[in-house]
């Protein structure tokens, strides 16, 4: 045999390729945060079976080498009793003749193990805050430590954190060709979790503690309209609330009427975004488009997509409070100061900042700044 022949029969796989079962229904966020662990283990040479949920389904289809396997999640998290066990049978169904390689259940609460219990796997992890192997650590980036829990790599060691992996494919941009010198696009709505909404002992609406005012986007949108800019509304259907707040303005409105895909491809299509921390922001780190992400009561550390031009300000320097979150709920904050710390005169700052950077075409990485 041939030295090229050798490597050639080296490189052949004839054998079966191993499998990996992944419990993530969403939010949105948690799933990005999750995808580029999922990619390591295919290049490790796993099929990925993903249970997902309905709202991040048309994302997750646009990765051609994840294999979906869409749940209710609304009906197994909220329903009544008989909905969730329809549903749960339903996933069963499609799970219980397999033998997979690894059963990952991406969640802290027991009651998720529930999914998988038929599964047939030879290594099966769940998240659990009794064994550091299997906790997200405080402050360390969510994509480092999928990355550490599902490969099996006790210590995590790396240089360097992990980008977001962009989906293989996207729809056109949404919008026409810019109709000034600038393209901004903000998310005013946001922040809320079906998962957290249900199980929270918190009993305020969670969402609104992490939130940028809306009288500050309000703000930011004056300032760039009166640049000549050209400003975009992004958001959910459960955003709808935030519309008639920029009603005085001449913006593009696209509140509600995108899917998760053409939310990308919208932002590919502007010069930059601004948003707190919520769905969006993570869509926004799949783009290339510079990104201002405001944090307050969580840590930017964590959560920030880690990528070139991204700027995450973290409101509430001074704040013995800060970070406030804890991995499942908020503080019971009436006023969350932190955000509003966070000025418009710093949000633009930076933005110009990061455009001029941009202008200048060379790879700026991605930083955390402290306001006050």
């Amino acid at each position: 045999m041939s030295e090229s022949e050798f490597d050639l029969d080296l490189n052949r796989s004839d054998s079966p390729r191993k499998s990996a079962l992944i419990v993530k229904f969403g939010q949105i966020g948690d799933v990005i945060m999750t995808v580029p662990a999922v990619r390591a283990l295919y290049e490790q040479g796993f099929d990925i079976h993903w249970v997902c949920g309905k709202t991040v389904r048309p994302l997750l289809e646009c990765y051609s080498w994840i294999k979906l396997i869409p749940v209710d999640d609304k009906a197994i998290i909220m329903g009544s009793f008989f909905r969730r066990a329809r549903s749960i049978a339903a996933l069963w169904s499609q799970i219980a003749s397999r033998s997979y390689d690894l059963s990952a259940v991406l969640y802290y609460d027991r009651r998720y193990r529930l999914l998988t219990l038929p599964v047939r796997a030879r290594r099966a992890i769940a998240l659990s805050p009794q064994s550091r192997t299997t906790t997200l650590v405080a402050g360390r980036h969510h994509t480092d430590e999928y990355l550490r829990i599902l490969l099996g790599d006790q210590d995590g060691f790396r240089d360097q954190s992990t980008p977001p992996v962009r989906p293989d494919t996207l729809p056109p941009s949404p919008w026409p060709a810019k109709s000034a010198q600038r393209r901004v696009a903000i998310v005013p709505g946001g922040a809320g979790q079906l998962v957290r909404q249900q199980i929270s002992t918190y009993h305020a609406e969670p969402a609104a503690v992490r939130r940028w005012p809306i009288d500050n986007y309000v703000s930011l949108t004056r300032r760039l309209l009166e640049r000549g800019w050209e400003v975009v509304l992004v958001g959910g259907q459960e955003d709808a609330w935030a519309k008639p707040h920029f009603q005085q303005f001449e913006v593009k409105d696209c509140i509600g009427t995108l899917s998760l895909p053409e939310v990308i491809s919208g932002f590919d299509a502007c010069d930059a975004v601004v948003s707190h921390d919520t769905g969006p922001l993570h869509l926004a780190g799949l783009s290339a488009t510079p990104l201002i992400g405001v944090f307050g009561p969580t840590n930017p550390a964590t959560f920030l997509p880690r990528r070139p031009f991204v700027t995450g300000i973290w409101g509430g320097w001074d704040f013995a409070c800060r970070p406030c979150y804890d991995g499942r709920d908020f503080a019971p904050c009436q006023f969350n100061g932190c955000m509003h710390q966070v000025t418009v005169e710093l949000v633009v700052r930076e933005l110009d900042r990061l455009l001029d950077e941009r202008s200048l075409k060379t790879s700026i990485p991605w930083k955390i700044v402290c306001s006050g």
